[in-house]
């Protein structure tokens, strides 16, 4: 890819912490684009996140169906959740996995990882496929009841392409993961 030299860094100038809870701080900072701009930018700080795609040894495809308050839905989508103090990204998604699901695995594979809002949080989210699943449950959250459900690749695919699957993180991690999920399905 060819460089573009107009291209130019934000210098922050400040920054203040507005309000903060267990999972997000919440930041407005100051900042200035060359010499001539000067403006405000209000983010959410995150420690990451991390998604897990689970397969079954029966090959099948694990997600999970649970109530989003902010759409008033009941969402199909992969376990995933915020990175807890001093975790690294796949002790996070093996725990994250067993709260969601009761399983853990013998193998994780990490796949990548993506911004998922970028321009209003500086979250990176991992993603990992899930194999030789064990089960080994943790208790969940207190907000969190959960349906699982288990798909072929193909009926992952059909999910898709009729928008019952809709959820951001699920679909940018699918797409992410696609290669390598194919090749375990051939």
């Amino acid at each position: 890819m060819e460089k573009i030299e107009s291209l130019t860094r934000w210098k922050k100038i400040s920054s203040v912490l507005f309000a903060k809870n267990k999972f997000w701080s919440y930041f407005i900072d100051e900042y200035t684009i060359g010499e001539t701009y000067k403006g405000e930018y209000h983010y959410v700080h995150t420690p990451g996140s991390t998604l897990v795609i689970p397969i079954g040894n029966d090959g099948k495809i694990l997600l999970i169906r649970q109530y989003r308050y902010l759409n008033d839905l009941f969402g199909i989508e992969f376990p995933c959740g915020g990175i807890y103090a001093g975790l690294a990204p796949a002790e996070n998604a093996l725990k994250e996995l067993r709260e969601e699901t009761g399983f853990t695995a013998e193998k994780l594979i990490p796949v990548g990882k993506f911004t998922p809002f970028t321009g209003a949080s500086d979250e990176f989210c991992s993603v990992f496929i899930a194999k030789r699943l064990i089960f080994s449950p943790l208790k969940p959250d207190e907000t969190e009841q959960i349906e699982l459900l288990w798909f072929s690749y193909d009926e992952v695919e059909e999910l898709i392409e009729k928008n019952e699957i809709n959820d951001g993180l699920s679909l940018a991690a699918w797409a992410l993961a696609k290669v390598a999920l194919r090749s375990l399905h051939e």
